[in-house]
């Protein structure tokens, strides 16, 4: 099997049009160091530039070829008979096969991302938690940003379908680069498809690298102590660390989007924690809900509630003198200043949500 081509940050293959659908990116092992993580623009695959401006050029005059725009060889995208979509099924799997596609230094493979894990991710967002998503444009259409969102669900469904909401409903489609936590690149598997997605270690050597490129990177300060949190502190915020994040922002005078998300608190109501499981499987918490463990695999699935994800006016961070990353009072307030305003964000959408359920 071939392997992919990797684009290095700054390489003269490394598109600038972070925003564009279809770009590529994607990378090998772990630029934090220990392989641990919870997002781009690059190169065209092989064929899909071409694909595209050979529609921009005959395709609309055409009745037997796709319309403007769409891409050739790419499952899922466009229309056409079943033949047109088996033969850019096997386009796809002959790029996989033979290594004909770009990846970055991260791993991120926008293609694989795009057309494959956007698309099992994509009836969750639309048909199971049935996303109401409020605000995207606050999200620079162009240029890097931060997103800052609470965390909370036992699992980290929340930033996976943060992930779909960015790329799905912002107007340049953006792709939403999240930093996780170690533990998501020690699980086998579980690391490569982070990789692949776009995800990466949360640190600020990787989020520095990212935001100096261009890109919509995701956070989410709580960490482990929001998504473990019982179900009887759902939706209060946890601490928000020392305010490394605000500090990254700053640096790269990328403009902070404050993110509340309400749904995810009810998917697993965590009931309990077994402290012992947890030390026993090298885990931060171990939860019991009233369906896991007893219900074995079947505990497992999620509760279908409703979800809201709202993204606030962006805090502009390009106007403070030099040296401010580096002013611990300036890094308090502003990470107050976030945290409260997702604090009261999430008040004001409970208090107008009808249902947990719909």
């Amino acid at each position: 099997m071939g392997e992919a081509k990797v684009i290095p940050f700054g390489s003269p293959d490394d598109g600038s049009g972070s925003g564009r659908r279809g770009n590529r990116q994607g990378g090998h092992g772990n630029p934090g160091g220990n392989g641990a993580s919870a997002s781009g623009a690059g190169g065209h695959a092989p064929g899909q530039a071409a694909a595209a401006s050979g529609a921009d050029a005959s395709g609309a005059d055409d009745p037997g070829t796709d319309g403007p725009g769409e891409q050739a060889g790419v499952p899922g995208q466009g229309g056409g008979s079943w033949e047109q979509k088996v033969a850019q099924g096997l386009a796809f799997l002959r790029r996989r096969v033979t290594g004909e596609y770009e990846v970055d230094d991260f791993g991120y493979d926008p293609e694989l991302t795009d057309q494959v894990l956007m698309s099992l991710l994509r009836p969750l967002y639309e048909k199971y938690f049935r996303v109401e998503m409020r605000g995207v444009e606050n999200i620079p259409d162009d240029g890097s940003a931060l997103v800052v969102s609470n965390h909370s669900g036992t699992l980290p469904m929340d930033g996976l379908m943060l992930q779909v909401a960015v790329h799905d409903n912002h107007p340049a489609q953006r792709h939403l680069r999240l930093l996780a936590a170690d533990l998501v690149f020690m699980l086998p598997v579980v690391n490569s498809i982070a990789r692949k997605a776009g995800h990466t270690l949360a640190c600020a050597e990787d989020a520095e690298a990212l935001l100096g490129r261009g890109e919509v990177v995701g956070v989410m300060p709580e960490g482990f102590k929001g998504l473990g949190k019982p179900f009887s502190d759902r939706y209060k915020l946890q601490r928000f660390g020392r305010g490394g994040f605000v500090s990254t922002a700053l640096r790269a005078g990328a403009p902070i989007v404050p993110c509340s998300i309400v749904g995810a608190e009810e998917i697993y109501p965590m009931v309990g924690n077994s402290r012992t499981l947890a030390r026993l499987l090298g885990f931060p918490y171990f939860p019991v809900t009233p369906t896991f463990p007893w219900l074995g695999p079947l505990g497992a699935v999620p509760l279908p509630t409703k979800w809201t994800i709202q993204f606030g006016e962006p805090i502009e961070t390009d106007g403070y003198p030099a040296g401010s990353a580096d002013d611990p009072m300036l890094m308090f307030n502003l990470t107050d200043q976030i945290r409260e305003t997702i604090q009261h964000t999430l008040y004001k959408l409970l208090v107008q949500r009808r249902s947990v359920f719909f």
